[in-house]
């Protein structure tokens, strides 16, 4: 075998071999060439503005409005600028050169004198999106520096093959050409292009034009004094160069953030409140995020934070920027730190977007602080909107729950609100159990678990409600942070058995009348899913009650929710209740006192029906023959 040589070298890359890839796979979406051809264009408008403050360039900037048109005869999508343009040895040095970033160029020169921040470009391939929709590019191109008239004129039909001429342009800037090729034809429509503008461009910070459209817009009164109208056409411009973001939010009021919030969701209610980010250390980052009212779809509310740089869009899919739990906001986040791909397509992770995600979560829990300290009456108003957001960063980022635990606020079942050290003394005195262990007792479903909710009240137990989508995991997470506090489901046991104080009932059956009782229920019920059990209850409670375990039934709520592991497994198991049959109820004496089984297990059935009835698990056939059996009682 022969020895490998030392030997160092460059790797060498042929344009013949990159340009189908730049061509075909570069970009998955063939939309974006348009958002790429108008980021250009706003890039050497943006460049020619710099020059001139820094006087390097004296001429007039006049209308540096961007153009795009097209022409459906000729097939083709023209992007026009007014910006620094290029001469012919800059088309042959910045086109022909692929990956060579002339805005990187740019700022790398004029670092020291200017801040360059907004200069879009990156990595210098955008350009070549334009294969992806057309045969033939064309650019006709005079740079600011160039003689009256004289400009240059380069065209490719996306070979490695390329024509560089002189050509007659009166104005200063670029014009692009693509003459759009039979595939892709779809974008010679003016509203597929309007659409594309709208998505990528909407907030570019040079005006840019796209067709004219017609108003109507007062002319006088006529005779009759009413007044006249004349149709008035005028450009049509696509974006605002000055989104509310960009500016000072000393500057602004809660009608421009409340207006630019009906500018990016026109058909959603007013928001609850929003946060206005304006970062420059050290990492780069402004935006507006706002907290919207949440409805019951979980998922629906994602999705709706836009992700810019330097205004130019590039996803709603901000998941690695924003905290998972802060997905439900709405709202613009723009940094030029953020690492894109090459295409400028997604995000790649670094640890930038980790800071600003934490940077994120610090700024929210801030707010919702502040809005807690400044009014709390307000605050407790706003929380059934808000506590979803809350109750997701408790259980999933730790930092956030240390910031958060001082203003999340559980609700009782009256509509009181309390901080966690609020409620917990609230109902220390008469919750804590044998051990020492602080009950919370909440309902899920406050209607269909009214009679627990009345029996637990009748022992001057408190009620929290906790009945929304996240809360069996918020329960959990309350129980891991909350020192000696366990949680239960109101109707997870009988109202004597919630808080175990110790305290025993005496039953009025023997033992035997006990057996009897216990033998008539398990006839009468006659399913292995209920287990039957003969207690010593307060004759004010039911003569029945049908429970879940609190364990069992939380690990099924989180089986549903997803939860994975071995709650997938609990969540296949099948249901089992415990059946408290009340010794102490006068029902049960009347059971006993039947002459016959027949009326000994129709007594039973009833109590057994009106328990199930009371945890709303009385259907079908079982509840018609209920209904009739009332009927005959009654009758």
């Amino acid at each position: 075998m022969a020895a490998v040589t030392e030997e160092k070298g460059t790797i060498s890359i042929h344009t013949e071999n990159i340009f189908p890839i730049i061509k075909k796979f570069l970009y998955s979406d063939h939309e974006i060439f348009l958002r790429e051809l108008v980021s250009n264009a706003v890039d050497a408008t943006q460049k020619l503005k710099k020059l001139a403050a820094l006087g390097e360039f004296n001429g007039e900037l006049g209308d540096l409005t961007i153009e795009v048109s097209f022409d459906k005869d000729k097939k083709t999508i023209t992007v026009s600028d007014k910006g620094l343009g290029m001469t012919g040895e800059e088309i042959k040095k910045y086109i022909n050169q692929i990956a060579f970033s002339g805005a990187a160029e740019f700022v790398e020169k004029f670092k020291d004198k200017t801040d360059a921040k907004d200069i879009i470009g990156k990595f210098g391939l955008g350009f070549y999106s334009a294969f992806m929709v057309a045969d033939n590019v064309e650019i006709i191109s005079r740079s600011f520096k160039s003689a009256e008239d004289e400009a240059a004129r380069w065209i490719c039909d996306g070979s490695t093959e390329f024509q560089l001429s002189a050509a007659t342009k009166a104005e200063r800037g670029t014009d692009i050409i693509l003459h759009v090729n039979a595939d892709s034809e779809e974008f010679l429509d003016e509203w597929k292009l309007k659409g594309i503008l709208d998505k990528y461009c909407k907030f570019l910070p040079v005006e840019i034009k796209f067709g004219t459209k017609s108003e109507n817009e007062e002319d006088g009164v006529d005779e009759a004094g009413k007044p006249k109208y004349k149709t008035v056409t005028t450009d049509r411009i696509i974006n605002n160069p000055s989104p509310l973001w960009v500016k000072s939010p000393s500057d602004l009021k809660d009608e421009d953030y409340l207006a630019f919030y009906k500018e990016l969701y026109p058909f959603s209610e007013d928001p609850l409140f929003w946060i206005h980010l304006n970062v420059d250390y050290p990492f780069n980052l402004t935006g507006v995020l706002y907290f919207p009212k949440v409805k019951n779809d979980f998922e629906m509310q994602k999705n709706k934070i836009q992700l810019y740089s330097r205004q130019v869009f590039i996803t709603d899919e901000v998941k690695d920027v924003v905290p998972d739990f802060l997905m439900m906001l709405h709202g613009v986040l723009d940094s030029p730190d953020i690492p894109l791909n090459v295409s400028r397509s997604y995000l790649q992770s670094d640890a930038n977007v980790k800071k600003i995600s934490a940077h994120i979560t610090k700024k929210v829990a801030d707010k919702l602080s502040e809005l807690y300290k400044k009014d709390r009456a307000d605050f407790e108003k706003k929380w059934d909107d808000i506590n979803i957001f809350v109750k997701y960063g408790i259980i999933s980022d730790e930092k956030f729950y240390d910031r958060a635990k001082d203003f999340t606020l559980l609700k009782n079942v009256d509509k009181q609100y309390f901080t966690f050290d609020e409620y917990k003394e609230k109902v220390s005195a008469t919750q804590t159990d044998k051990d020492g262990n602080v009950i919370y007792v909440y309902a899920s479903d406050a209607g269909k678990q009214d009679s627990f909710i009345q029996a637990a009240k009748a022992k001057a137990y408190d009620v929290l409600l906790l009945d929304g989508v996240l809360d069996n995991h918020f329960i959990n997470t309350l129980e891991q942070k909350l020192e000696k506090v366990q949680v239960k489901r109101v109707d997870s046991e009988t109202a004597d058995k919630l808080i175990d104080k110790d305290e025993k009932l005496e039953s009025v059956l023997s033992d035997t009348e006990q057996e009897t009782v216990k033998g008539v229920f398990e006839k009468a019920i006659n399913s292995k899913a209920m287990t039957v059990a003969v207690e010593s209850l307060s004759p004010q409670d039911l003569p029945v009650v049908i429970t879940m375990s609190e364990f069992m039934r939380r690990m099924k709520d989180m089986a549903k929710l997803g939860g994975g592991g071995g709650y997938a497994f609990m969540g296949n198991m099948p249901d089992n209740y415990n059946v408290s049959v009340n010794a102490n109820h006068p029902i049960i004496q009347k059971i006993l006192k039947a002459e016959t089984d027949d009326q000994k297990a129709r007594l039973a059935k009833q109590a057994y029906d009106l328990a199930l009835l009371s945890q709303n698990m009385l259907t079908g056939a079982d509840l018609t023959n209920f209904i009739r059996r009332s009927v005959d009682m009654v009758s």
